[in-house]
């Protein structure tokens, strides 16, 4: 989310809403400033010197008010191109307004019909957007006309400051309610993360405490499990009282790849997962990506190299493989295994085993990269992670 007026907000659903809310109302006022235009030409149908060309000026002026109704009322529509169009509409029926109604024209055909575009940049991109367009609309008045009077002037400058005071106000709607939408999410993770608690607390960390003291009363093997099973009843019991951030999840429980400003090398934490069995090709020089990134990454190549060895083989080969493009990162993990059948990730989800779905790709969009999957029966797998620097 930017702060008012700093360009384009996020595509999110709390800033979406606004922008919805405020393109209905602003349809309803480009109809009641599209009748007054037609009003205010019909009863001064005496000083237009071509009634034809006023008649083809208003159509359009028409047809475009419905299309704009339409185009603004769906958030995918909502982008530069529409806005352009809009404004260069709008323009140009200012600047036929001397033609149509000939040299001693005193108001143009379109009226206070302008103000709908100088709105609409408001809206969209906030006070920088509404100030844009104003002085866009002023200066095209402003060349149709040979004298300015004190209407003219009083006109102009209500949309000089109307346009940028309007756009201002829409980022701070769009700002509050992301705000708001971040503090039910947030409240709604705690009451999960309790609920949670209660529900491990009850079954999970039992459950290891007791393979914990049977292991190490039983000793060899089973001694190992039961440090192994005492080092995730620690993990879980941090992260369940919050001590500890969710996976994927910043300190504060909202999810995403920031996490301070702390970096690390990512190149060398991948070049730990190198084995007898695995192979990691990373750059030469330092990758550098906050901390919580780096550890992310990690746990996703882990759990791609744990389901070689659970479903290849302990001995089956794997290959890891860092690009740095700048601009983004590649990550690349794969082996030469059996492949995996199609829709067998898919019936795994379904089961209720989320090991690909959540370790894999839920981990991965959440840094707001992408994951892509190459595999086929008898010739292994790869996956592809993108992600964003």
């Amino acid at each position: 989310m930017t702060r008012p007026g700093a360009g384009r907000p996020a595509a999110d659903p709390a800033t979406e809403a606004v922008e919805t809310t405020m393109y209905r109302a602003l349809a309803v006022l480009r109809l009641v400033v599209l009748a007054n235009a037609i009003g205010l030409n019909l009863y001064r149908w005496d000083n237009i010197d071509h009634p034809t060309a006023a008649v083809v000026v208003l159509l359009v002026m028409s047809a475009w008010t419905v299309f704009t109704v339409w185009a603004y009322d769906e958030p995918r529509r909502r982008g530069w191109p529409l806005l352009v169009a809009d404004l260069a509409v709008t323009v140009a029926a200012i600047g036929v307004s001397p033609l149509v109604k000939g040299p001693e024209m005193q108001a143009t055909i379109p009226g206070f019909w302008v103000m709908g575009v100088v709105l609409a940049w408001g809206i969209r991109a906030h006070w920088v957007g509404g100030l844009v367009a104003a002085a866009a609309v002023s200066l095209a008045d402003l060349a149709v006309r040979t004298d300015l009077d004190q209407n003219n002037y009083g006109n102009i400058f209500l949309l000089m400051i109307g346009g940028p005071i309007l756009g201002y106000a829409s980022g701070l709607l769009k700002e509050m309610a992301a705000a708001r939408d971040r503090a039910e999410r947030e409240a709604a993770a705690a009451a999960e993360r309790v609920r949670l608690a209660r529900v491990v607390h009850d079954g999970v960390l039992q459950v290891l405490a007791l393979v914990q003291r049977r292991g190490l009363e039983l000793g060899g093997e089973a001694a190992e499990l039961g440090r192994l099973a005492g080092e995730q009843e620690v993990a879980l019991r941090a992260f369940v009282q919050g001590e500890a951030p969710v996976a994927g999840a910043t300190s504060n429980g909202r999810r995403g790849a920031a996490a301070g400003s702390v970096l690390v090398d990512l190149a060398a934490s991948l070049a730990r997962l190198g084995s007898r069995t695995v192979t990691v090709s990373v750059p030469g020089a330092a990758v550098l990506v906050p901390e919580r990134v780096a550890q992310e990454v990690v746990c996703v190549v882990r759990a791609c190299l744990d389901n070689v060895v659970r479903h290849v083989g302990d001995h089956a080969a794997a290959w890891v493989l860092l690009e740095d493009l700048g601009s983004s990162l590649v990550v690349s993990v794969r082996d030469e295994g059996d492949g995996i059948e199609p829709g067998r990730l898919e019936e795994a989800a379904h089961e209720g085993r989320l090991g690909v779905a959540e370790s894999v790709r839920g981990r991965v969009a959440d840094l707001g990269g992408t994951a892509a999957l190459v595999t086929a029966p008898g010739q292994g797998t790869e996956w592809e992670f993108t992600l964003p620097r």
